[in-house]
């Protein structure tokens, strides 16, 4: 009887990463990380498996049994793979609470596991990068989280007309629907997630969802003269409040920096999450086969006190998924061929020349900080080229037994044909 054959596919809504995949992953993983060191943001990370309790906590227990894998461990604790970060710094924030250096500036890139249904742009597993600002309270911690946005996607080459950052703010958004209304912070909140999802259901369920809120038409029409407007006129309606004071004063200076022309005011950016609660944002692809929200962010005043008692750390900050961002970058060209310009020297080998003269020859090399590698396998010349070429490799070196007893070696370059018969003295001096 035959064993049975297993599936080569990887579990639904995650994927395999072949060493070309890996290449462009840590091309723009390392792309980040420049950018956001270069803004003296720190990196953290925390463990893959945490509390359940903290995403029931932050979710409810719904969201977060449905959406998490979850299970009992072998001491009858319930623990959940991470869906998500936010909770994790939250935690790891108030763990050292009295001792760290405030206002913080940190981000991680982790990889997470979310049990939904996988679709473009959303799997079960993926890497989320996370930035996040930790005690400044005012809108200068949410003007710096965006502006690091903004260079991470100029870092990869893209300009204005790739992307537009979507701003509005939870405050100004409460007290402008409050006032339309005539609701209170409640019914604010019940508006709130009607508006979120406006643009996934048709304008009838929209209206009606509206009206068993006790929202009249005159009052929808009011809600919906605001998506067309500026920030000015918006915040004309209640200049005096703290969110309409917040979002001036952060136009103000994106304007004054001239970050102005990557930026937005839209007043239909919510953040369905409840723990928003001042300036929110969503930064859109602009390209019509992939216009969408890549991802977004905002503060969260409140997150920390989850974990210590009286805590009063405020918090801005947003997540990017990494297949999100890697649409982005295919669709607007901005993936470079990642193997031009890398010298990756292959070593062919002959029968006639002691495999310990290769040796010295690849580690040579390899101290002088180029990559080498000695063909294994064959020894047939044709396959050995044939190899490099698949293999990406920029240059072959060649040492037959008259070239060892001469002390040089023949170097051909694969990308212009040409062979050059070099000293093995002045081996490294030929690359660099």
């Amino acid at each position: 009887m035959c064993a049975q054959i297993l599936s080569t596919q990887p579990y639904k809504g995650t994927r395999d990463f072949y060493p070309d995949d890996m290449r462009l992953r840590n091309w723009f993983f390392g792309k980040i990380r420049r950018s956001l060191e270069l803004s003296a943001y720190e990196e953290y990370n925390g463990p893959m498996l945490e509390s359940l309790d903290i995403y029931i906590a932050k979710s409810g227990e719904e969201i977060a049994n449905k959406q998490t894998y979850n299970f009992a461990d072998r001491g009858g604790r319930m623990v959940a793979i991470r869906p998500e970060m936010t909770p994790s710094v939250a935690r790891i924030v108030a763990a050292k609470m009295g001792e760290l250096n405030y206002p913080l500036k940190w981000f991680s890139i982790p990889n997470m596991y979310r049990y939904e249904r996988p679709q473009h742009g959303r799997l079960r597993e993926f890497w989320q990068l996370n930035v996040d600002i930790f005690g400044c309270d005012t809108y200068e911690a949410d003007l710096d989280v965006i502006e690091s946005a903004i260079s991470l996607l100029l870092a990869f080459g893209a300009d204005e007309t790739m992307f537009k950052v979507h701003i509005n703010n939870r405050r100004f958004f409460n007290d402008v629907i409050a006032a339309i209304s005539g609701t209170d912070a409640e019914g604010a909140r019940l508006v709130s997630k009607v508006i979120d999802r406006k643009d996934k259901v048709d304008r009838e369920s929209y209206e009606k969802d509206l009206h068993e809120l006790g929202l009249s038409d005159e009052q929808i029409a009011k809600i919906d003269a605001l998506y067309t407007m500026n920030v000015k006129d918006a915040t004309a309606l209640c200049p005096d409040t703290i969110g309409a004071q917040e979002l001036v004063s952060l136009f103000d200076m994106l304007d004054k920096t001239g970050l102005s022309k990557y930026c937005v005011f839209d007043f239909g950016i919510i953040r369905g999450l409840d723990y928003y609660t001042g300036t929110v944002f969503e930064v859109f692809d602009e390209a019509p086969e992939n216009n969408r929200a890549m991802f977004g962010g905002g503060r969260y005043d409140n997150l920390v006190g989850m974990f210590a008692k009286n805590a009063k750390i405020s918090g801005v900050g947003y997540g990017m998924g990494d297949v999100t961002l890697e649409s982005f970058l295919l669709t607007h060209g901005l993936v470079p061929d990642l193997n031009e310009g890398e010298t990756k020297v292959l070593v062919t080998r002959f029968d006639d020349v002691p495999y310990e003269q290769y040796l010295s020859i690849v580690d040579t090399l390899r101290q002088n900080g180029i990559t080498a590698s000695i063909y294994v396998g064959s020894k047939k010349f044709g396959k050995q080229i044939d190899y490099a070429i698949k293999g990406h490799y920029s240059h072959v070196l060649i040492m037959g037994s008259s070239e060892a007893e001469s002390a040089s070696v023949k170097i051909k370059d694969l990308s212009t044909r040409e062979e050059s018969l070099v000293a093995l003295d002045k081996l490294c001096e030929y690359f660099n």
